[in-house]
């Protein structure tokens, strides 16, 4: 590292956490001013992998094993119908104008540290445990030659899967090892030469009719211009009857997991949609708070305009005051900077009270954070369909080493058919299994 890059890091570190990451979590997040610097706060945990024999640690009344390892960057989980567990292996696609000047360069050397300048293996890989002792013996090449592939969803015989720049799908049969078929289009999603929050999530609606569709942002807080932003920072729904799609809810900055809460203690039979978001960086380690939230048609979220509900953004210029009166306050804040990516119902969990009713999140943890937050995973309590005044309950943690370093990072949750969870660990190269103690 060249001198005058490491004295930028060590002043981006200035900045300090003021409150800690619980004061930024819950119903009611404490949101202080926001403390911009001339230089951000940089504060990576450099990825080194697991050493031998340790692993993540595991809640009270749980245990934690190794389902598959080895793996390339593992991101993202679907277990299909017959138990088999379908692994996205991707990292970010060629961005040839998102690195430009020095502040693109000096985040890409922040992201190759912290594990995420590896290339892409482009592709899903199919694990199956044979004779269901909780470890993958079986593991096959799904598919390959995809776009930095992400979220998947099976409806029917058919295997929907987001590239960075489109939704395809394939057929499937129920035992497939390997697909050869050549990819369907289904509908083309933002991308480009820069293409900021390149993870695309797919959801299908609980009848099968429709797919919903996670489309980051281009920016930071829009400081490419609001051309660039055109079909971002929003959640799509796409009528797969057709193909058509329209703007499902906007001003989400980074939406990445999405869950159906059935109504399983709400007294109602309607399903919600809810999401986890990566909330804006660059005005101190306190602000903003990721969150998750229950999504409403038509609904806005302030994003870059305003945070949190109606909390002004003031870089962003010029403002939109009418916005900003409309945008919708989260329903759970997650702690600054956490990075919350992976989401997952408890529906089906056969681990232990609390881990039955309520959501798991998988947190990828920190950068523009000190110290660090995130690098867990969490589960947030229920009651009555909605989160409840309860703080989240650590389910997977010892991500860092005490000299905060990153063993791992979490990125997407699952639960697999026998009630156990799957945590996707793209530096650890590795999928965790959460199961109850016998």
């Amino acid at each position: 590292m060249a001198p005058w890059l490491g004295a930028l890091l060590l002043v981006g570190c200035g900045e300090t956490a003021q409150l800690p990451v619980s004061a930024g979590t819950g119903p009611r997040p404490a949101l202080p001013a926001p403390h911009p610097t001339l230089i951000p706060t940089v504060n990576i945990a450099p990825a080194i992998g697991w050493p031998p024999r340790l692993t993540p640690q595991a809640a009270p009344g749980t245990q934690v094993t190794a389902f598959s390892t080895g793996l390339e960057h593992p991101r993202w989980l679907l277990v299909l119908p017959n138990g088999d567990v379908l692994v996205a292996e991707s990292n970010a696609p060629a961005k040839p104008e998102d690195g430009l000047g020095i502040k693109g360069w000096v985040m890409g050397l922040v992201m190759k540290r912290a594990g995420a300048g590896v290339p892409s293996a482009d592709r899903i890989t199919l694990l199956r445990d044979t004779d269901g002792d909780g470890v993958a013996d079986l593991r096959s090449v799904l598919l390959q030659g995809l776009s930095s592939p992400f979220g998947m969803t099976l409806i029917g015989d058919t295997l929907y899967v987001a590239n960075s720049n489109a939704v395809v799908k394939f057929p499937y049969a129920s035992g497939d090892l390997r697909i050869t078929a050549d990819a369907t289009h289904v509908v083309e999603l933002p991308a480009g030469p820069i293409n900021h929050h390149w993870t695309k999530n797919i959801i299908a609606s609980v009848d099968g009719s429709k797919l919903y569709v996670t489309v980051g942002s281009n920016s930071n807080v829009g400081e490419r211009g609001m051309a660039a932003e055109a079909g971002r920072a929003a959640i799509w729904e796409v009528n797969l009857s057709d193909g058509t799609h329209r703007v499902y809810a906007s001003g989400l900055r980074n939406p990445n997991g999405m869950a159906w809460e059935l109504g399983t203690g709400g007294g109602t039979t309607a399903p919600v949609l809810w999401t986890v978001v990566n909330e804006r960086d660059e005005i101190g380690s306190d602000l903003v708070p990721d969150y998750l939230t229950s999504v409403r048609d038509g609904a806005f979220y302030g994003w870059p305009y305003s945070y949190y509900g109606q909390h002004v953004d003031e870089r962003v210029q010029p403002p939109q005051p009418e916005l900003v009166a409309r945008a919708v306050s989260p329903d759970y804040a997650l702690g600054p900077h956490t990075a919350s990516l992976g989401l997952a119902s408890a529906v089906g969990s056969r681990l232990p009270a609390p881990f039955i009713n309520g959501m798991f999140i998988g947190q990828h943890g920190s950068w523009n954070r000190q110290p660090h937050s995130g690098y867990k995973v969490v589960f947030v309590p229920f009651d009555g369909g909605k989160p409840s005044a309860a703080a989240p309950i650590d389910v997977l943690s010892g991500f860092l080493s005490d000299k905060g370093e990153a063993y791992g990072r979490p990125v997407g949750v699952a639960l697999d058919r026998q009630g156990a969870l799957l945590v996707a660990d793209d530096v650890g190269n590795a999928i965790w299994r959460v199961s109850a103690k016998p």
